[in-house]
């Protein structure tokens, strides 16, 4: 069994998923004279979609109006003034999360519609919010959306045509107005489309959608992972995992990633990708439990990504807000808390965790401007504590505390779902892949440190593991706590064994980091295979469930659930 970039959950008997524009043109077209909504993110390639789908209803002989909704918003300068304010606007890096809607963006003026005209098919982000009869969704997963908007193929919502969209709107704007469009509108879709090829999309019964999620939510299962080549990449990635690389070099591989990743269901012939915003959307119950959803609200809360150095460079030293902060600024409710387990290392390997016990705050910032300010490098070490990597040891990382991993060693990193949020101390006056030196962002960063984070601070950051409980041929150990973080990480040493488990309310989210390969078997039956490296969610609804190990030799399976 080896690891699994592109896992797929089966649809029910005798379901199919519909590929191409022919079916969607069939299903308008038995209706009479409606209005049709096809809602979805501004990324979507909305001209082949809908000018395709044009075509299709022509050769069914039914007229059609199409409407791009976005004519109806407010000017751009108007909408950048809405959405983009506060100390970030002049920002590079970062923008405050909008916490307003689509409608915000709108005019008062509607479409003119007759129902006894052709069919009209109303479209763009935003469409659900006209008077309609039918509702679809075409929906792109966000990988896409990145790569698209960073390729400079699409634009941000409400920009004019023509124009270049960023990333900073994308992640900070855009994405936080789709997804609570498309939260608010999941329950009623007719139709939802998978619009990755606008030429040929795939598509499922609103209806059927539901039920495919429900089953999802009801049994373990792995959103698709996703990677992303750094400057500081390392091989491991690609050696040891099989992640293609045009170079063997990758570096960062998210492993659960709830705002940005999906789910393929499959009918056998064909797949088809929702993203876990919608699985979310229908389902926080199932998947979180009433404790974790009366906290979060349906927001899956923990991540899971892999930091990989071996024969790459050193991370950045950085931190990451805290909670004041985190909603003061950035407008996020969570502050964004970390650790590192170390899966793989190399003797020299080292983990910045926390200052010096002798740490001049001021010094240490005079010297970071003065690095930023010449492009020369400066001893870090002067300032940040070093640890040696060791392997399966982990490393407690609450918000504020300057860290990083350096070269030779694999990470998989366990946090609060907030990400996007680096603040860097120091890059080693690297160039990213584009020749541009990375920047560095000392004014967030400083305003964040902890600067008691030092001498016993840190070194309760680094705990012995505790035993939690044994059994015939296995052993779970807590790896430690802090009061700052919410979540709690624990580890399932297999040798021969099956541990016995239950979410008892809650989630719980595995990873193997030892051992070929386990299977998780509920009490339902549903048994899903588990892999070395990869991830798995196992909801709430779940309830009782057995880790069995496969194959000889020791197992470690990572667990990390919800403090309660």
């Amino acid at each position: 069994m080896s690891y699994e970039r592109e896992p797929r959950y089966r649809l029910a008997a005798g379901t199919r998923i519909d590929v191409g524009l022919d079916h969607l043109a069939a299903d308008i077209g038995r209706l009479g004279s409606v209005v049709v909504a096809v809602d979805g993110p501004a990324a979507v390639d909305w001209p082949v979609l809908i000018g395709s789908l044009s075509d299709r209803l022509a050769d069914l002989g039914r007229a059609v109006l199409t409407i791009d909704v976005r004519d109806f918003l407010k000017p751009w300068t108007e909408i950048e003034r809405r959405t983009d304010g506060g100390a970030l606007r002049s920002d590079p890096v970062f923008a405050r999360v909008f916490e307003g809607t689509l409608l915000d963006l709108f005019t008062t003026d509607q479409p003119e519609l007759r129902r006894d005209g052709p069919i009209a098919v109303l479209f763009g982000p935003g469409s659900a919010l006209m008077p309609h009869d039918v509702l679809w969704y075409a929906d792109l997963p966000k990988r896409l959306a990145l790569e698209a908007i960073s390729n400079g193929r699409a634009r941000n919502i409400g920009q004019p045509p023509g124009a270049t969209g960023t990333v900073r709107r994308l992640l900070f704007i855009d994405w936080t107005m789709e997804d609570r469009q498309r939260r608010s509108l999941a329950s009623r879709w007719g139709r939802y489309v998978d619009a990755s090829n606008a030429r040929e999309p795939r598509s499922l019964a609103g209806d059927v959608l539901r039920s495919a999620l429900r089953d999802v939510a009801s049994a373990p299962f792995r959103p698709i992972p996703t990677f992303q080549i750094q400057p500081w990449g390392g091989r491991w990635l690609h050696d040891v995992l099989g992640v293609p690389s045009p170079t063997g070099k990758i570096g960062l591989g998210f492993e659960v990633l709830a705002p940005e990743h999906g789910m393929s269901l499959t009918d056998g012939d064909a797949d088809l990708e929702v993203s876990f915003e919608t699985l979310m959307a229908l389902e926080a119950d199932a998947l979180l439990g009433a404790g974790a959803l009366a906290r979060f609200g349906p927001w899956f809360p923990i991540r899971f990504d892999y930091l990989d150095t071996v024969d790459g460079g050193d991370l950045s030293v950085h931190c990451h807000p805290r909670a004041q902060y985190m909603r003061d600024v950035f407008g996020l409710p969570v502050a964004q808390h970390e650790s590192y387990y170390v899966v793989a290392t190399r003797p020299a390997a080292r983990i910045f965790l926390g200052l010096r016990d002798d740490a001049d705050v001021a010094a240490f910032r005079d010297s970071a401007a003065w690095s930023r300010a010449s492009s020369a490098p400066f001893p870090i070490e002067e300032f940040v504590r070093t640890f040696p990597a060791v392997a399966h040891q982990l490393y407690l990382i609450p918000a504020g505390t300057p860290h990083g991993s350096s070269e030779g060693s694999v990470v998989l990193e366990i946090s609060s779902t907030p990400y996007l949020y680096s603040l860097r101390f120091y890059d080693w006056v690297r160039a990213d892949r584009n020749g541009a030196l990375r920047p560095v962002q000392l004014e967030h960063a400083f305003a964040n440190l902890d600067p008691d984070r030092r001498g016993p601070e840190v070194g309760q950051l680094v705990r012995e593991p505790s035993v939690v409980r044994t059994g015939p041929g296995f052993v779970e150990r807590d790896l430690g706590r802090h009061p700052d973080l919410f979540f709690a990480v624990r580890r399932l040493e297999l040798d021969g064994g099956i541990a016995p488990e239950d979410t008892a309310g809650g989630f719980h989210a595995l990873a193997l980091v030892e051992g070929r390969s386990a299977m998780v078997e509920t009490a339902r039956g549903d048994a899903h295979p588990l892999a070395f490296g990869e991830s798995l969610i196992v909801p709430a609804s779940v309830g009782p469930y057995r880790v069995l190990p496969i194959g000889d030799g020791p197992h470690k399976v990572i667990k990390a659930f919800v403090d309660p």
